[in-house]
């Protein structure tokens, strides 16, 4: 069964919605009938899948179906391997225990921002790649200021089998994707053994 997938660079500042304040999604996509399948705040920036199918929307966002999604953040202070070790573990935050992520420093993978990242010249600052396999309100966010370390810059470049790979921002690619067909079950009556 195959199903459309757009992939779209969100641009820092830009809405996930196709209507209401601008810029937004309209301001960039054409296709018609296609949805976010998860968000990226007004803030963050990177790869956001839309489809127009409920059940690929579903195997992309439900944290059952344990589809991983990669960030780079940029965070305020040096990150230690503490502070990465705790992320790693889980954390305890205002709506629960997060699942474990993988989490490591990184060189700096992007340019800089414009506008640029709001920083302190005394302070400096660390790149994170952090992988998780939930979604929740906020999240990268809120685990960084947890353990210490406020997030700056976060950029997700890949969901599941997608990347950001060479769309420049602003882009999107519109590709097709093959699900499963779900298995048929039968009503047939047990047999008598």
């Amino acid at each position: 069964m195959s199903k459309n997938l757009l992939l779209f660079h969100k641009p820092y500042g830009v809405l996930c919605q196709f209507s209401g304040s601008t810029p937004n999604l309209a301001t960039f996509i054409t296709a018609k009938g296609f949805y976010a399948a998860g968000r990226l705040d007004k803030n963050s920036e990177g790869l956001l899948a839309l489809t127009n199918s409920g059940t690929l929307q579903a195997r992309i966002t439900e944290p059952k179906h344990k589809m991983a999604k990669s960030y780079w953040v940029e965070v305020e202070g040096t990150c230690s391997e503490e502070a990465l070790q705790a992320l790693r573990s889980g954390l305890r935050l205002s709506d629960g225990m997060t699942r474990p992520v993988q989490a490591e420093m990184i060189e700096a993978p992007l340019p800089g921002r414009n506008p640029p990242v709001r920083v302190r010249r005394a302070q400096a600052t660390s790149w994170l790649n952090i992988t998780l396999k939930e979604g929740r309100n906020r999240q990268i966010r809120r685990m960084t200021a947890h353990i210490g370390y406020p997030t700056l810059r976060l950029f997700r470049h890949q969901i599941g089998p997608w990347s950001i790979d060479q769309l420049r921002p602003g882009d999107w690619s519109e590709h097709t994707v093959h699900l499963p067909q779900p298995s048929r079950q039968t009503n047939r009556p047990m047999r008598p053994l």
